[in-house]
């Protein structure tokens, strides 16, 4: 460990965290399908003979969620640092393993409060640094689909695609457009593998979507005034502020934003210096459901953020069997923190 790495987990545990360590090898048969696409395809995954697949621990928060899931002690808060290993297929210059520090906090507290705590713990480390703070809010995105005037399958399917913001975008445009099935019924000689009964099953679908109404197009334009929404944390309440006079369900969600500005202004954080990116983090963790935020370098945008974190609620109902708890955490990469000097 480095002089960095016990300066950060000394002041970790003074806020009260409880340092922690997970095993190197993970199983990888539940984790793989917990994370997103871009780590799924850049874990090292291998084979035991006794314990089946496993992969070399790609971060440490889906395990330290496992473990807190297990012993269900609450209010809790853990620390932990060690190397992580995520293989780079587009830029050999970048490290395959690197040092992560990080912090996770599990409390049916206010949620604000708790999300302030956590990004000002982070930001406070790193703020000397030449980097910009970015937060932004899965939640303000589910709730926006959730308010659409449309399908349940439509929202679902919208809902799987928030992490591919493009995939999202043409998905939407698509649902705002009337749909034209064929009539007839399929006939004719069955091709291929497919089983006639999936293609009657995928026919049905197809006549259902047929049958939604196009969602209205004062609804697509709020939501994409949603998607390009980019300006400090203090005014995104005032540039979406509109959004629920076409949307009234959003309302609820800009409540808590609106909260959350000013539990982080309460906090001493600079809420006019923090940029609020609405569509920021959504091509990394899948687990994140709510707040999340990341402190980049403008100067080297091809590097990770030297720390970032967020809400994932809904990860630890996964990995609790229903029983979710109110989470928050974020890391600090000290590799990159450190290349920096002093």
């Amino acid at each position: 460990m480095t002089g960095t790495t016990d300066i950060l987990l000394d002041q970790f545990t003074r806020f009260g965290a409880t340092r922690v360590d997970v095993d190197i090898l993970q199983s990888a048969d539940l984790l793989l399908d917990l994370y997103g696409e871009d780590i799924r395809g850049r874990a090292y995954v291998t084979h035991d003979p006794l314990r089946g697949e496993l992969m070399l621990r790609p971060d440490f928060t889906v395990p330290v969620v496992q473990r807190h899931m297990e012993i269900s002690a609450e209010p809790a808060r853990y620390c932990y640092a060690g190397p992580v290993f995520r293989q780079q297929d587009f830029d050999a210059q970048r490290p395959s393993e690197h040092t992560q520090v990080g912090y996770e906090v599990f409390d049916r507290g206010d949620p604000e409060l708790i999300e302030a705590e956590v990004f000002n713990l982070l930001w406070s480390n790193v703020e000397h640094l030449p980097l910009r703070a970015v937060v932004g809010d899965v939640g303000l995105l589910v709730a926006a689909v959730d308010a659409l005037t449309t399908s349940d399958a439509r929202k679902a399917a919208l809902k799987r695609h928030i992490w591919r913001p493009r995939r999202f975008a043409e998905l939407l445009d698509r649902f705002a457009a009337p749909v034209t099935v064929a009539d007839a019924a399929p006939g004719g000689p069955t091709i291929g593998l497919r089983p006639a009964s999936d293609v009657a099953d995928r026919f049905e679908q197809l006549q259902a979507e047929a049958s939604a109404d196009p969602i209205p197009a004062a609804q697509v334009a709020a939501v994409k005034t949603l998607l390009g929404c980019e300006t400090t944390l203090s005014g995104a309440g005032r540039a979406l502020d509109p959004i629920c006079d076409v949307l009234p369900a959003f309302v609820g969600a800009m409540i808590r934003f609106d909260d959350r500005v000013e539990a982080f202004d309460d906090a001493g954080i600079d809420v006019d210096a923090l940029t609020f990116k609405a569509t920021y983090g959504l091509t990394s963790m899948e687990y994140y459901d709510g707040f999340v935020f990341g402190m980049i370098d403008p100067a080297r945008p091809d590097q990770p953020p030297v720390a970032s974190g967020g809400r994932y609620d809904a990860l630890t109902r996964a990995l609790g069997k229903g029983d979710a708890v109110p989470a928050v955490g974020g890391i600090i990469r000290v590799d990159q923190m450190e290349a920096y000097g002093d």
